[in-house]
């Protein structure tokens, strides 16, 4: 049995995966959503980026958890890919979702498309956080007047410092078993630095023909993946069920 660890990205909690929980328990295995500190139903804990990698850590190791499957998406790839190093052979392999991905020594914000600066400043000017999802964030990503409606009502702000705190790794991430989602909606291509991690030889690439929230957008689809990644096996990307993404 596979225990998979998941935990979505900025604004999100545990209940953003209600949708793939149920498939990979279906499946025969532990689906173990996690909510960061400070977010949803921990808002008002103080959090800074290794606050989150912590949280990860002490969650598997709480529960005793092996053979894992870190799921981690958006934003959460960041301390995901931390957490991963550090759970040694209680790890089996890591899913980046349309995510960040950790550099030492560099922050989300780091490589912000507007500046870092920019960002920062926005975070400062909204009393430290990063202000919640807006219905204008989700056009174009694949997703039903419901879906947007359920994203936008449960996000929370997001603690500015867990995206301004730099990354800290001890390994090249490269070495790390992993499997990179690419939601199509959301851009074409992996970043640069995804890309080149991708030629390493333990990466593989799939791509989905959603948008960055396949969670909610193609639950079953999002969950055929992760179900290949815990057989370990490469997964070519296959167009939704008709309907799925009404789901």
């Amino acid at each position: 049995m596979t225990d998979f660890v998941l935990v979505a990205g900025a604004w999100l909690g545990a209940w953003a995966w209600d949708g793939v929980v149920p498939r990979l328990s279906a499946a025969g295995h532990g689906a173990h959503p996690l909510t960061l500190s400070g977010l949803a139903d921990k808002q008002g804990v103080s959090a800074g980026q290794q606050t989150h990698v912590r949280d990860i850590v002490d969650e598997v190791e709480r529960l005793d958890l092996r053979d894992v499957v870190l799921v981690g998406h958006s934003y959460s790839g960041i301390p995901a890919g931390q957490a991963a190093e550090r759970i040694g052979d209680r790890l089996s392999h890591v899913v980046f979702v349309d995510s960040e991905v950790p550099a030492d020594g560099e922050s989300f914000a780091s490589n912000w498309w507007q500046g870092q600066e920019k960002f920062e400043a926005s975070i400062a000017g909204n009393g430290g956080f990063w202000a919640p999802l807006t219905a204008a964030d989700c056009e174009g990503q694949g997703l039903t007047d419901e879906q947007v409606a359920r994203l936008v009502g449960g996000s929370t702000p997001h603690p500015g410092a867990s995206l301004t705190e730099p990354a800290v790794l001890t390994r090249p991430l490269g070495e790390l078993p992993a499997t990179y989602i690419k939601c199509l909606l959301d851009g074409p291509e992996p970043t640069d630095g995804v890309a080149r991690l991708l030629t390493g030889g333990n990466w593989r690439l799939v791509e989905m023909n959603t948008g960055h929230w396949p969670m909610f957008s193609q639950p079953d689809e999002l969950a055929r993946i992760l179900l290949a990644a815990a057989e370990n096996q490469p997964r070519a990307s296959v167009p939704p069920r008709p309907g799925e993404g009404a789901r």
